[in-house]
């Protein structure tokens, strides 16, 4: 049973309209609009375009938008038009992320599509080029990847920001970028050494989603409106557990969720071996409760043993039988009402606050 059994944790009827989601897209439209152009690298650019235009649910920007109005920021002016245009590098971020996060768990797919790589393997296939698709594929997918990153720097650095704004701003980007990429570092570790904990799985959706999702895009909107220090730390706190939940929330998706809204296949993470919360809950339960052979077949999922469709379904079954589903269920709103509490604390303008928790609520209570 949920421990906010009683309480309210239904998404909130939306605030009044904002313009901000029509004015970042086109800011995204103007910033490749005016990318130079180079014959070799337009395939890279193409792919980079149609993954970032090809749907995304644009949490980051949005957060860091209410990070800058949390602080102060003004909806119309020439700060804030800078920051629009920023906040541009938040998707290109992403973008890198996904591509090379694909390449690493040789996904298939990709919000409906071929993943980069696998757009680029069937290329060279249908070319009938030299050598090996697959290596192909990936080489270009890093690439496209590496392209993602650098446009992301360039959208921040040109976008206009004030000298002081821009300064501010450096080191929570910093911070970003390295997060991003040390959690996805623990996740390749975690999978080499069979970590299985708990705490480990924890650490991993801190850094690799709620650090680069929630809390930093937070820290970054607020450092570009000059938030103090106070505010800043709460914003980070909301934002680091709103995060860990979206992240728990993604696993429980990829489990029990549908794949034809999703975009991806069911199961994806234990055909790639992922020790995310949700496995490591379930093996814990399943050994506790003296059902060996189920830990055992939950734990073989995660040593590299084939997973077919039969196999999802008897590991979601055990999930769901095991109190594993609702253990994370828990957990998330566990999270959301501490967020919530850090988020109350915070000095910071009210319309902010109600958006925010608008969209902390809806990436915790999320179904896609």
């Amino acid at each position: 049973m949920s421990l906010l059994a009683g309480m309210d944790t239904r998404t909130p009827s939306p605030p009044a309209p904002e313009e901000f989601a029509s004015r970042f897209a086109t800011a995204l439209d103007d910033f490749f609009r005016t990318r130079p152009r180079l014959d070799a690298a337009d395939e890279l650019a193409g792919e980079i375009h149609a993954l970032v235009l090809a749907g995304g649910k644009r949490i980051r920007p949005a957060f860091a938008w209410w990070g800058w109005r949390a602080a102060g920021g003004q909806v119309r002016g020439d700060a804030a038009d800078a920051t629009v245009r920023a906040l541009v590098a938040l998707e290109l971020l992403q973008c890198c992320a996904l591509v090379h996060d694909d390449v690493m768990d040789r996904s298939a797919t990709r919000r409906g599509r071929p993943a980069v790589h696998e757009a680029f393997a069937a290329r060279h296939r249908r070319s009938r080029w030299a050598g090996s698709a697959r290596h192909h594929g990936d080489c270009a997918a890093i690439l496209v990847g590496d392209l993602a990153l650098a446009w992301a720097d360039d959208a921040l650095v040109t976008a206009g920001l004030p000298a002081a704004a821009l300064a501010r701003a450096w080191r929570p980007w910093q911070e970003m970028r390295i997060e991003m990429m040390a959690g996805q570092h623990l996740d390749l570790l975690a999978t080499a050494r069979r970590e299985g904990s708990l705490e480990a799985a924890l650490r991993v959706a801190a850094l690799k989603t709620a650090a680069y999702t929630v809390e930093r895009p937070l820290h970054l909107g607020a450092a570009l409106a000059g938030a103090p220090a106070d505010v800043v730390e709460c914003l980070r706190v909301f934002g680091r557990d709103v995060g860990v939940a979206f992240q728990l929330r993604d696993d429980l998706i990829g489990m029990v969720g549908d794949s034809a809204v999703t975009g991806k296949p069911v199961g994806g993470d234990l055909r790639e071996g992922k020790r995310t919360p949700l496995m490591a809950i379930g093996i814990a339960r399943a050994t506790a409760a003296g059902e060996h052979g189920t830990a055992r077949m939950l734990a073989r999922c995660l040593g590299g043993a084939p997973v077919t469709d039969e196999t999802v379904a008897a590991v979601r079954a055990a999930l769901v039988d095991l109190g594993a589903v609702d253990a994370v269920e828990e957990h998330i709103d566990v999270l959301a009402a501490s967020g919530l509490a850090a988020l109350d604390r915070a000095d910071i303008d009210e319309e902010a606050r109600t958006h925010l928790k608008h969209l902390a609520a809806k990436a915790v209570h999320r179904h896609v």
